[in-house]
């Protein structure tokens, strides 16, 4: 699972609003031997991160709790989000390529093909994720609070 701490900010009915109180990155990045990546995601996020999250702990506003996520959740994601895309793109491409009718128009084709394969990849993404955010399996949950 992955967790994190966060306080929690407002209470909605059974879901909160969070911010989390631990940077980016794997807590080593103050040490010599870290990657750094902490530090870059304070660079570009300077704004404090919150989320939505299922308040299956009862927490109240001001509670130091316990955020999870389940384990493959955010690996499965980031495929889904990164990768249709891609392969959409990469299909799109190659049928307009085959649609061509001669050599000349080969290259407009694939790229017309390629974007409309991209554009609809980001469609399919962008419905995937909203039926996905309705599913409780892939939603954080607050499970303690302190």
């Amino acid at each position: 699972m992955i967790e994190t701490r966060a306080i929690v900010i407002r209470v909605e009915g059974n879901d909160a609003l969070v911010e989390s109180t631990q940077g980016g990155g794997c807590g080593s990045c103050d040490s010599e031997n870290g990657c750094g990546s902490g530090k870059l995601s304070q660079l570009f996020c300077s704004e404090p991160r919150r989320f939505h999250v299922r308040n299956d702990g009862n927490a109240q506003v001001g509670a130091l709790v316990q955020v999870t996520l389940a384990d493959g959740v955010l690996l499965r994601s980031a495929l889904v989000v990164y990768m249709l895309p891609l392969v959409l793109l990469l299909g799109g491409a190659i049928i307009g390529a085959h649609w061509a009718s001669d050599a000349a128009s080969s290259d407009s084709y694939s790229a017309l093909g390629g974007l409309m394969g991209l554009a609809s990849g980001f469609v399919l993404v962008k419905g995937l994720s909203l039926r996905r955010r309705l599913a409780s399996v892939a939603q954080p949950v607050i499970l303690s609070s302190d």
